[in-house]
């Protein structure tokens, strides 16, 4: 395999305040998925903003999980 694995998540849920990123309900956040780079996340990140663009409050964010799990490299 030559690509180096950097697992990215995406998800999101209804801001409580647009200023902020404090959801308004944490048991109602919405776990897009696990991708294996960051391409693959942002175009499901892409996809379910799109489908939300009505919501203001609705933000969807990808967390580069590949930091948390290996912080001694930078990658």
């Amino acid at each position: 395999m030559s690509d180096k694995q950097l697992l990215h998540l995406v998800f999101g849920g209804e801001l409580a305040d647009l200023q902020s990123t404090e959801f308004m309900n944490v048991d109602e956040l919405d776990i897009v998925g696990i991708y294996p780079n960051y391409a693959a996340a942002h175009n499901a990140w892409k996809a379910v903003s799109q489908k939300n663009v009505d919501n203001a409050r609705m933000r969807y964010f990808i967390v580069h999980l590949h930091k948390f799990l290996d912080p001694e490299n930078d990658s």
